[in-house]
């Protein structure tokens, strides 16, 4: 199911939750809602849903309008962080649940049913209740909930927040698995990153109620269109940097108290052209420890992450930026350090609009 979303805005009384959002999902696209707590994503899922409806704007499923559509007549399958399972009933009311309201015939139900948690590895559960279950086998049935009315939609807001972390491993990787095996079209609620970058064909950053973009995991890592998107996708999230820019000897550099670096072809070239304040960013995996390094400063603290130490690094003045290390190194806090720069992988911002320098 295709779902166009043209100028979409929700009011609460004079709060704008979401102002003027326009995407195309296509059919069986994985899209997740990425942004930080009040950003308007999951008022955008709940107006998607049909349980809030648009102050502005349409909502299209194919070609049908569906803004005064009910809930139930969109057929679409909800996964909520909470699960909503009813604690009264078995794993088997549960899920029966949606086909019941439709008034189902018995027999198709118990079959429909134990297909769908066979497929969700929860078969042998049905005759228990939600108080006997882990986080992860409601979760299961929550979902199963959802894929049993055979939807042409799959919405989920933030389902695997209350998982632990290996937990939410695992279920990444089966969600992601299963839209891709049924073909859904799904919209997936998340403020971690991490589940947008893993799990989604595209995500859509919002913030403040704006959709700032709507990429592939990899153009939104490698080509963030503003310094938001930059410092918001990635983890260890990206240093920021103000700096002057100079020209000299034929060569252009990217300038501050604490560091001078000379900025590559098209790179340059952009920031030479550009008139007011820029901001440099670079991930902290595009910066090395290497004793030719032409940047100095010292390691104010190290942080071990297991497979790299996080160090944050005085450069100089108010400078500081957070470097991934070989633990083999043995750097310590108080150590100086030289530090190389990747000038391939530097971003460019506008120091006043944030928007960027490079991907515009």
């Amino acid at each position: 199911m295709r779902i166009a979303l043209e100028n979409l805005t929700k009011k609460f009384g004079n709060v704008v939750g979401v102002d003027d959002i326009t995407l195309d999902i296509q059919d069986g696209e994985f899209v997740a809602f990425l942004g930080p707590s009040g950003c308007g994503k999951t008022t955008t899922l709940l107006m998607v849903a049909g349980i809030y409806r648009p102050t502005a704007g349409v909502i299209r499923f194919g070609e049908r309008v569906v803004n005064q559509v009910a809930p139930k007549d969109r057929h679409i399958g909800m996964v909520f962080q909470s699960y909503a399972l009813y604690p009264h009933m078995t794993v088997f009311g549960n899920i029966s649940y949606p086909l019941k309201l439709q008034k189902v015939p018995k027999q198709e139900q118990i079959a429909r049913v134990q297909a769908v948690a066979d497929k969700m590895g929860i078969g042998d559960l049905l005759d228990r209740r939600p108080g006997q279950l882990s986080g992860g086998q409601q979760q299961r049935v929550a979902l199963g909930r959802a894929l049993v009315k055979e939807p042409d939609v799959l919405l989920f807001d933030e389902p695997l927040s209350n998982l632990d972390a290996r937990l939410r491993l695992v279920m990444r990787a089966e969600i992601k698995h299963l839209q891709k095996e049924l073909g859904i079209t799904s919209i997936y609620v998340t403020h971690d990153q991490v589940e947008a970058m893993t799990m989604a064909d595209r995500i859509a950053v919002m913030q403040k109620g704006r959709l700032q973009a709507f990429d592939t995991p990899d153009d939104l890592y490698d080509r963030p269109k503003t310094q938001f998107i930059a410092g918001f996708v990635g983890n260890p999230p990206m240093n920021f940097v103000d700096v002057e820019i100079e020209q000299a000897g034929g060569e252009i550099f990217a300038c501050n108290e604490a560091l001078r670096i000379a900025l590559p072809g098209e790179r340059g070239a952009r920031a030479a052209a550009h008139r007011g304040p820029v901001v440099l960013g670079i991930r902290p995996e595009d910066i090395t420890v290497h004793a030719d390094g032409d940047v100095q400063g010292r390691v104010f603290v190290v942080e071990p992450l297991g497979r790299d130490d996080l160090l944050d690094v005085a450069l100089g003045g108010a400078t500081r930026v957070h470097v991934l290390a070989d633990p083999q190194r043995k750097v310590r806090a108080g150590d100086a350090v030289a530090l190389r720069l990747n000038t391939e992988k530097v971003q460019l911002f506008d120091g006043e609009s944030e928007r960027s320098l490079l991907w515009v």
